[in-house]
């Protein structure tokens, strides 16, 4: 009989995995298990008590997101296809093992973890998000989710029907001013919301104009395990060009600039609007090619009637077009001045811009008018911890507690809006009109390819 209390803490005696498994049904189930409070704080835990971390991919953004699972759970694994991270890590966390192939990770150590963070280049998230969830891991999946968008429905349609806690790693959804802003458009004070406007100062790799073919090339260092990075996408030489962070101006490996800000900057209107399935997406871009990311483009999604909200236009802005900044008319911030990335609310009482890669930050426009605005009365929890908060949210939600604001069940829906625009990109300037329940293009058959790509032997989903 498993020894876990009305409050979902745990009794003596009781097995950690046990207790785990339980706290994950529950928090798949959305339910709160004490009132009030998290179920079980991972800030006041012993070191028996905590959950056993494991993280693939340790250098960029996986380095911070290993050591901050670190600081709140036991990191008893880390996997890297570099050597070189590998050891640096290792000197830091002696006592975690070291692998370089998450599948013999998995094939030795299933047993002893309990959740993994997953930090690689887009194109082998699916693959290593899918195994854990599959073996019953709690997983922290960095932002866009996937490389495709059929990976992003197939992940979250797992995390729920195996009941693990889940979190993509978009760390404005843990920002307070984000959650504020969304009440705000919740409350109806900028009455219907008829367009959206989101963009970014991405690219910042090389990608098209300046790259637009394969490199030469080079001899695979000794601290690099190619086979290992190319994972299920199709074989090519080595090139240095092509990782440790440049992967992301490739079709191949990368989800382009839309991937790699999308499920940040368009993050606080697809809440606050309460998005799903778009009805149609329509790209534009320059120069296009078979190997990298065009120079621009720019990417409309129309949404039906949600409730009580009505239809509403977004548009998606990236690169430079004839020598300009891509991004949406200036009139629209009523005087406030451009940043690199923002978003706009355009409602028929007045607009939210957001002048943050993130939506942390807002301004009411016209100022004027919000002058006297008195903010609604909080109805979403308060973390504002940024991205170390978005690790503690995960971690409780698999110790019981609510579901991580960014749980796949949100962020799978965030990833595949994202993701349509790399394939509407593909389509050039065809209007495909979505049938999202269904997984396809209803006007345009031939597109459905670019949902799905083929994995390279023996990687599979």
């Amino acid at each position: 009989m498993k020894r876990i209390t009305k409050d979902g803490t745990l009794r003596a005696g009781t097995n950690r995995r046990d207790f785990l498994k339980h706290s994950a049904l529950v928090a798949g189930m959305g339910v709160w298990v004490a009132t009030g409070k998290r179920a079980v704080g991972v800030e006041n835990q012993s070191a028996n008590d905590k959950i056993s971390v494991a993280s693939i991919g340790i250098g960029g953004k996986g380095d911070s997101d290993s050591d901050q699972a670190a600081k709140h759970a036991n990191l008893v694994a880390i996997c890297d296809i570099d050597d070189k991270r590998l050891d640096a890590k290792g000197k830091r966390y002696p006592d975690a093992k070291k692998f370089t192939d998450f599948r013999e990770m998995f094939d030795k150590m299933h047993k002893e973890i309990d959740a993994v963070t997953i930090s690689t280049p887009d194109h082998t998230h699916a693959v290593a998000t899918m195994m854990a969830i599959k073996l019953g891991k709690h997983v922290y999946t960095q932002k866009p989710l996937t490389h495709d968008v059929w990976e992003a429905r197939q992940l979250r349609l797992a995390a729920r029907e195996h009941k693990i806690a889940s979190q993509m790693g978009n760390q404005g959804s843990a920002e307070n001013g984000l959650r504020e802003a969304v009440e705000i458009i919740h409350s109806g004070a900028l009455g219907a919301i008829k367009e959206a406007h989101v963009w970014t100062n991405r690219p910042i790799w090389p990608q098209a104009p300046g790259v637009m073919a394969r490199l030469p090339e080079e001899p695979i260092p000794s601290n690099v395990h190619w086979d290992e990075f190319i994972g299920t996408a199709p074989m090519r030489p080595y090139n240095n060009k092509y990782q440790p962070f440049n992967w992301r101006g490739w079709w191949d490996y990368g989800t382009g600039a839309l991937g790699d800000m999308g499920c940040h900057t368009a993050n606080l209107l697809f809440r606050a609007l309460k998005l799903e399935y778009p009805t149609s997406i329509q790209g534009d871009a320059g120069d296009l090619n078979p190997e990298t990311y065009p120079s621009w483009a720019t990417v409309n999604y129309e949404f039906p009637a949600r409730g009580d909200m009505v239809p509403v236009k977004v548009t998606w802005y990236e690169g430079h077009k004839n020598g300009q900044k891509n991004r949406p008319p200036i009139e629209l911030l009523q005087g406030e001045k451009f940043v690199d990335s923002g978003s706009l609310l355009v409602g028929e009482k007045g607009t939210l811009y957001s002048p943050d890669d993130y939506g942390a930050n807002y301004v009411l426009l016209s100022k004027e008018a919000f002058k006297d605005y008195k903010k609604p009365e909080p109805t979403l929890p308060r973390n504002g911890k940024s991205d170390e908060g978005m690790k503690v949210e995960w971690l409780e939600m698999a110790r019981g507690g609510k579901p991580a604001y960014s749980n796949f069940d949100n962020a799978g829906l965030l990833a595949e809006f994202i993701l349509l625009g790399n394939v509407a990109i593909k389509a050039e300037g065809k209007k495909l009109e979505w049938d999202g329940p269904g997984l396809k293009f209803s006007n345009a058959p031939e597109a459905n390819k670019f949902l799905k790509r083929e994995y390279r032997t023996p990687w599979s989903l």
